[in-house]
């Protein structure tokens, strides 16, 4: 039980990555906040959880809503005593060429990513702070954190956002034993990633197959997907490392697409 008596604060834990974050971390002794935009969907997966034994509650929130964000994580400090772990995962994905994007595109997805994920950290290392016992802070990066493709504008450069803000809480948190990282994951067959098959083919004149074969997985080393299980493993390793060591790093999990 890596993770007993912790309280895990994820977003965009519904689905995908995130519920497969929160079922690993539940299974390791963690009490679960489930925060998503889907009231619905995060109450079910709370009670998903709970009826395995697991402590867990859902909430709503729109984590680019400052009042939303705040309310959702004092929800979740009154429910469980504390947060030691939050999870910034909550994206989405919209795919143009760069002359083709609305401004209002631009803005929604880089709110999503950016502002999401500075205003739960900011709520986040609030109680982690007063709290006085350590924390962890994990966000959920991207191949493209590290490196572009095409058609993703917003998403890369929100992606890379994301390592300056970890390295900047990794080296501000450390005064309160509180670390930050970034997962890097390459193509995880999500929803997320199943929507830019069809998207990606009708924009560069391809077949689906050839999308899933020739740009998704053309620079792996054994032609897989990366899988939620991949990902939920290293944020395992994240949440639960027991010292500073890993403290502002960022890993990459792609089967090989992209090397450090």
């Amino acid at each position: 039980m890596q993770l007993k008596d912790k309280v895990a604060f994820i977003t965009g834990s519904a689905s995908g990555i995130g519920k497969e974050i929160a079922t690993v971390y539940a299974r390791e002794g963690a009490a679960i906040v489930i925060a998503d935009l889907n009231r619905q969907a995060a109450e079910a997966t709370a009670a998903e959880l709970a009826a395995t034994g697991a402590k867990a509650i859902g909430v709503a929130v729109d984590v680019t809503d400052e009042a939303q964000v705040e309310a959702a994580v004092e929800r979740a400090v009154a429910a469980f005593g504390g947060i030691d772990i939050l999870v910034s995962n909550a994206g989405i994905q919209i795919v143009h060429p760069l002359e083709e994007f609305s401004f209002a595109e631009w803005k929604k997805l880089l709110a999503i990513h950016l502002d999401g994920a500075f205003l739960t950290t900011r709520a986040c290392l609030r109680r982690m702070y007063a709290q006085g016992r350590g924390g962890s802070v994990i966000y959920m990066g991207s191949v493209h954190s590290k490196e572009a493709s095409l058609l993703k504008a917003p998403y890369v450069t929100a992606k890379h956002g994301l390592i300056g803000l970890c390295k900047t809480v990794a080296k501000e948190g450390a005064a309160h034993n509180v670390r930050a990282n970034v997962i890097c994951p390459g193509f995880v067959r999500t929803p997320l990633v199943e929507k830019q098959i069809p998207e990606q083919a009708k924009t560069l004149g391809i077949t689906e197959a050839e999308v899933v074969r020739n740009v998704m997985l053309k620079e792996t080393v054994d032609g897989e997907f990366t899988t939620t299980d991949d990902v939920a493993r290293v944020a395992l390793l994240f949440a639960a490392f027991p010292t500073n060591a890993l403290t502002g790093q960022s890993l990459v999990v792609s089967h090989g697409w992209f090397m450090q």
